[in-house]
């Protein structure tokens, strides 16, 4: 059993880092705050989540685990949003998208609110 326990820890920590891996790598990579928020909102917030189950499968405590899968419920609800509300704002304040960005979905048209 304990080799299971270490398997799926070791498994669980493995996808975490590469998520995180690839996260790091958009925020590096992507031309502008837009595409970069969207990395870190998305592969960010899977990777530390399934670093935060690890840690709660590893301790083997049912009680930790609990809190873990609290905070990975958290986070995965929490984390878009606020990604979300502060790609508004910089684009509300007149934050632009880069020469690479096709559209603009966000942007107001006349008589439109």
């Amino acid at each position: 059993m304990d080799i299971l326990l270490a398997l799926v820890t070791a498994v669980l920590i493995l996808v975490g880092a590469v998520f995180a891996l690839a996260a790091a790598v958009g925020l590096n990579r992507f031309p502008d705050l837009y595409a970069r928020m969207h990395a870190a909102s998305k592969a960010g917030t899977i990777g530390s989540a399934l670093m935060l189950i690890a840690v709660g499968v590893h301790a083997a405590d049912l009680a930790i685990l609990a809190r873990s899968l609290a905070g990975f419920f958290f986070f995965v609800l929490t984390a878009p949003v606020s990604a979300h509300l502060l790609a508004k704002a910089a684009h509300d304040s007149g934050y632009p998208l880069s020469s690479l960005s096709v559209q603009d979905e966000m942007r107001r048209e006349e008589g439109q609110l």
